[in-house]
């Protein structure tokens, strides 16, 4: 490794404030460009001149436009499958979705969604057994995931904020799907009966929701009054509710808005 004195150093500073490029100073001064551009770093780290990275506008914050569609999908999204994490030493949050890979169309509308709700920050992919985790990075979750709070969701108080209701009403089939697509799921239910003395097996398909907060299943039942959609309560031992659809005409409605993860 070549080292440089200190009067290199100082002209190649020197030349870089008068206003030359980085890659021009390497090539008068004989020194790797990789080199300029650490003593340039280092230089403003020291004068505290170093460029931040500006956060991107907010729509709570500053008004900006907010595709509410895909903010009621993702919404029911979070309410299900996903949590805000600041990792020690991370300056900025992140929002996680996590979606299993049995259901890659899942995971690329939850994808879309995250670029529609933040479409000035980067949303990644990062691969976990048997499942993917969506991230998107902003300081400003907390703004439009009022819900986060300590602990898990079922041992906390959920409730929406005036702002976030006004959206569900006018989008409640896009709440619904976020939340089947978490923790809801269609199968296929089957009985046999006896007609005219012979056995015969009858199909029929039905969703199904669980999950444990009381505040979350109010949040889904609501939206399925809003949306026409006849339902069923039913709570196992362990504390999780099941809210089943199972009439005819509901679960046309259903598949019409929601149909089966793929």
């Amino acid at each position: 490794m070549t080292l440089h004195g200190i009067e290199v150093r100082e002209k190649a500073l020197a030349l870089l404030r008068g206003g030359m490029r980085n890659a021009e100073v390497a090539r008068r001064l004989n020194i790797p460009e990789g080199t300029v551009g650490y003593w340039l770093h280092r230089e403003r780290a020291r004068q505290g001149t170093l460029p931040g990275r500006p956060e991107h506008p907010c729509p709570r914050c500053d008004g900006r436009e907010l595709d509410e569609a895909a903010y009621a999908y993702l919404l029911g999204l979070y309410l299900g499958d996903g949590h805000i994490v600041q990792y020690s030493g991370h300056r900025v949050p992140n929002l996680m979705i996590t979606c299993s890979e049995d259901w890659p169309g899942l995971i690329d509308a939850c994808e879309a969604a995250m670029r529609a709700v933040f479409p000035e920050n980067s949303v990644c992919r990062v691969r976990k057994t048997g499942c993917r985790n969506v991230k998107v990075y902003s300081l400003h979750l907390e703004c439009l995931f009022p819900q986060h709070g300590p602990g898990k969701k079922h041992n906390r108080r959920i409730a929406l904020t005036p702002w976030q209701q006004r959206i569900v009403d006018r989008y409640p089939w896009e709440l619904i799907r976020g939340l089947v697509h978490s923790d809801g799921c269609r199968i296929t239910n089957w009985t046999v009966r006896v007609v005219g003395g012979r056995r015969k097996r009858y199909e029929y398909p039905r969703y199904l929701f669980a999950n444990k907060s009381q505040d979350i299943l109010r949040l889904y039942t609501e939206a399925l009054d809003k949306a026409g959609v006849e339902w069923k309560m039913a709570c196992r031992p362990t504390g999780v509710h099941d809210v089943s659809v199972a009439r005819r005409a509901s679960v046309a409605l259903m598949d019409a808005h929601i149909g089966p993860k793929h």
